[in-house]
């Protein structure tokens, strides 16, 4: 699926919450409902600030120990993954598999859709 280009999205509210995953790391996640947008962003690997896109998605409350009850994911390559299922209408019949591989600014996502029970 296809990105708008970033200067045509609407600003995300705050306050952010950042899927902010680890090399080898793996989520599961059950989206309840998604927006898209962007954020503004400051990398802490020294890279320059920047408006990034963004995926807003919001998730049960059993899923997430603490408030808010969404996740904000910016990874171009992860975002279009999923919306590939969520605009479809077909994300509420899967949970999302995620694991992320390497470092930014390189690191990759691999997704699996596993129907719903």
């Amino acid at each position: 699926m296809a990105l708008k280009p970033v200067a045509e999205l609407e600003v995300i509210p705050e306050p952010y919450e950042l899927l902010d995953m680890v090399d080898g790391q793996t989520v599961t996640l059950r989206i309840l409902s998604h927006s898209q947008g962007k954020v503004f962003i400051n990398p802490r690997d020294g890279r320059d600030p920047k408006w990034v896109p963004c995926l807003r998605v919001a998730i049960p409350a059993e899923d997430k120990a603490t408030i808010p009850l969404y996740w904000d994911i910016t990874s171009k390559h992860l975002i279009a993954g999923l919306l590939g299922y969520l605009d479809g209408g077909d994300g509420q019949r899967y949970s999302f598999k995620i694991t992320k591989h390497g470092k930014p600014p390189m690191a990759r996502f691999t997704l699996e859709a596993i129907p719903a029970a």
